[in-house]
């Protein structure tokens, strides 16, 4: 007997429904807590060491030995929480985050040698706790095969994308106006408050995979040629953000106005936000990997010309559509894990995607940095340009690999290929339902299977829209 998905069409799809999705409130406002301090740690990093040994480029050293940290650890923490839980991995890694940013703020203040803090920011940057990811396995966990997974990538990025307005001006103003190292004391307390508030609600957490008993042997997320080459795309939008935070204030140094580097980079900001916000509102009639496609190639060439501005206002309006066009590729590659990767590794797929973001960001602030010193910030700004034309070249080169696979179903292998199909997308469909809230109705077992022709997905209440084909 098949079954269909009834909805009510008094309702509309969106945010709102999104979290109204049962459970979901429990765990986005702590894991908004514990991701707060994230976007805290590397400026704190900056303006303390900057303080404390008078030179940037030692600031800069200390912050990319600790995003590097960050992007090399965030995967194996992955295959970890996959394994053993995410509560389980996280209470240990927040309290050894603390202990090592403590460690880190004590040695700069002491006039501890570069190479010192250098060594200080391995373990912290190790021990980053990858809630971000979490989030989104949780979301990825509740809905499986739900129309509503675009709409709950989009809703974290605007997420992330506020974290990192807030948490820089935030870490700012405490190490300017209280102590240079407030802003990693407080970055250190929040993270170990929000980080055990988020590990306390345990009903939320995917399921663990442990290796069973049978001698089942569990594939890890880098084995699946699809988040290859999605971590290409996003070492690209890490080198991005990178290049843009130090060219962008070496332009407003320039210019004899350092002051507008905060608004420069509030309005590159705003745009990803804005986009954000629009991705998850709108329900898009093609696949996810032409909209990553055509996404990046706005991306690459609005980056493609950030060098040839040369006034703020022209910069700031190129900066505004370099958001706007990151946060369609940030989400949909977001979207597309759960396409690509099983649930088994799901959790380490998105913190190699999150650690591709960090390393990509850590390498772009070196040679960045280096290019601004030597030649002035429009020469800072070939570095995003360079690193979204090899990450689109890669895209394009292997787009198949993006395709999605079918979802194997197991079904009673005494039934007939019709019946077997349809109750597998009975069990789909119900699985979904008790997931978002959605009722499912039964409908009589001589109906026939949907065919390419006539499928439909639901989206949201009240909305049923064509399957798309990319």
């Amino acid at each position: 007997m098949t079954s269909a998905v009834t909805t009510d069409t008094s309702a509309r799809p969106g945010y709102g429904q999104l979290l109204r999705t049962p459970g979901a409130l429990g765990f986005v406002l702590p894991g908004f807590a514990a991701r707060l301090p994230f976007g805290m740690l590397t400026i704190s990093i900056l303006l303390l060491v900057q303080h404390t040994t008078g030179s940037y480029g030692s600031a800069g050293i200390v912050a990319a030995v600790t995003g590097i940290s960050m992007a090399l650890s965030a995967p194996l923490m992955g295959i970890f929480t996959d394994r053993f839980g995410q509560s389980a991995v996280l209470v240990p890694v927040v309290l050894a985050h603390s202990a090592a940013v403590s460690g880190l703020a004590a040695l700069a203040l002491a006039g501890a040698p570069v190479w010192a803090l250098a060594l200080a920011a391995v373990p912290t940057g190790a021990s980053v706790p990858q809630v971000g990811p979490m989030v989104r396995a949780r979301w990825a966990a509740r809905l499986e095969g739900s129309p509503l997974l675009p709409t709950a990538a989009a809703f974290e990025s605007v997420t992330d994308e506020f974290t990192f307005v807030v948490g820089p001006v935030l870490a700012t103003a405490l190490c300017t106006g209280v102590h240079p190292a407030a802003g990693l004391v407080t970055e250190a307390t929040l993270t170990l408050i929000g980080g055990l508030l988020f590990a306390a609600r345990r009903a939320s957490q995917p399921t663990t995979h442990a290796p069973s008993a049978t001698g089942e042997k569990r594939a890890f997320a880098l084995s699946y040629p699809g988040l290859r080459v999605l971590i290409f795309a996003f070492l690209g939008i890490g080198a991005v953000f990178g290049g843009m935070q130090v060219s962008l204030a070496a332009f407003s140094n320039e210019i004899g106005n350092p002051g507008a580097n905060g608004l420069l980079y509030g309005v590159f900001a705003a745009g990803n936000m804005i986009a954000g916000i629009a991705m998850g509102a709108v329900a898009w009639k093609i696949g996810p990997r032409r909209r990553l496609i055509l996404g990046y190639i706005g991306l690459t060439a609005a980056a493609s010309v950030l060098w040839a501005a040369h006034s703020m206002i022209l910069l700031g309006a190129l900066g505004l559509v370099v958001g706007l066009f990151i946060a369609p590729a940030l989400i949909t590659g977001y979207t597309m894990v759960e396409q690509l990767v099983p649930a088994n590794a799901r959790t380490e797929a998105f913190t190699w995607l999150t650690g591709s973001i960090a390393f990509g960001q850590a390498i772009a602030v070196i040679l960045a940095g280096r290019l601004t010193d030597a030649h002035g910030s429009s020469y800072g700004f070939l570095v995003p340009m360079a690193a979204t034309a090899l990450a689109l070249a890669t895209l394009l080169a292997l787009r198949a690999k993006l395709a999605p696979k079918a979802p194997s179903r197991i079904v009673n292998a005494s039934a007939s290929g019709t019946e077997a199909t349809a109750r597998a997308e009975a069990a789909s469909r119900t699985e979904v339902a008790s997931r978002t809230g959605v009722t499912a109705s039964a409908t009589p077992s001589s109906s026939p299977a949907p065919t390419s022709r006539n499928r439909v997905n639901e989206r949201g209440m009240g909305h049923r829209v064509p399957v798309t084909v990319d």
